[in-house]
């Protein structure tokens, strides 16, 4: 499936009409500077952050480094373009479950699958989760990074809070312990499918996971 074709199904999925950056390599779709972009997530994504430069991103786009930086003013630039890329959507999904009616507990487990099937279809981009720490410690990038981690963790603390209230679950974790075990989980397998070449999907492994943890949570009525 063509990340633009993922983008439409999480349009489906949540009825979001906002942007999400797709990166189909139609021109159709995207321009000359999303193609950029789109370039340096895969080097991240086959070579680590620190392989990331202006000549690694020119050799790729068989452009001169002069061309590229048309585009860009330098590789700070570009990474702060490709942090934008992995936070674009987050608002927009969390505004959409917090106005849904469903069990807040729902609500919490409904942000971690939906994370997992971007995640899934857009293998490079899950490389920026693996790179959190570097993109934390570059003054261009931390602001952004932080604000999004920040983000996702107090939806999900608010979320189960209000579950633990309102006797959905068990109150045997607190919130911040549910949350760190969720994200720990989802951390868990982006980082096996890298090691162990796994041939089920982050998806696929991660919802397992989080289909036992909801299972062993939710207080049976």
């Amino acid at each position: 499936m063509s990340n633009y074709n993922i983008e439409l199904s999480l349009y489906s999925r949540w009825g979001v009409i906002h942007t999400i950056w797709g990166f189909h390599m139609n021109n159709n779709f995207v321009n000359r500077k999303d193609r950029i972009i789109a370039s340096a997530i895969e080097i991240i994504s086959e070579a680590g952050l620190s392989s990331l430069s202006t000549k690694t991103l020119a050799m790729k786009e068989n452009m001169s480094e002069s061309l590229l930086y048309r585009y860009f003013g330098g590789i700070d630039e570009v990474l702060v373009e490709v942090v934008e890329t992995f936070t674009k959507f987050d608002k927009g999904i969390i505004a959409t479950l917090e106005a849904k009616d469903i069990p807040h507990f729902d609500k919490a487990m409904e942000f971690t699958k939906t994370l997992s099937t971007y995640y899934a279809g857009y293998k490079e981009i899950s490389a920026i989760v693996l790179n959190y720490e570097e993109l934390l410690h570059n003054v261009n990038t931390r602001e952004a990074m932080a604000a999004c981690l920040l983000e996702r963790m107090a939806f999900m603390r608010r979320e189960f809070t209000m579950a633990i209230e309102e006797g959905e679950i068990v109150d045997t974790f607190t919130p911040e312990e549910l949350t760190n075990m969720v994200f720990g989980t989802m951390y868990r397998a982006l980082l096996n499918r890298r090691l162990e070449n796994e041939s089920k999907t982050h998806e696929q492994v991660s919802e397992t996971s989080l289909n036992k943890f909801a299972e062993v949570l939710r207080i049976k009525k």
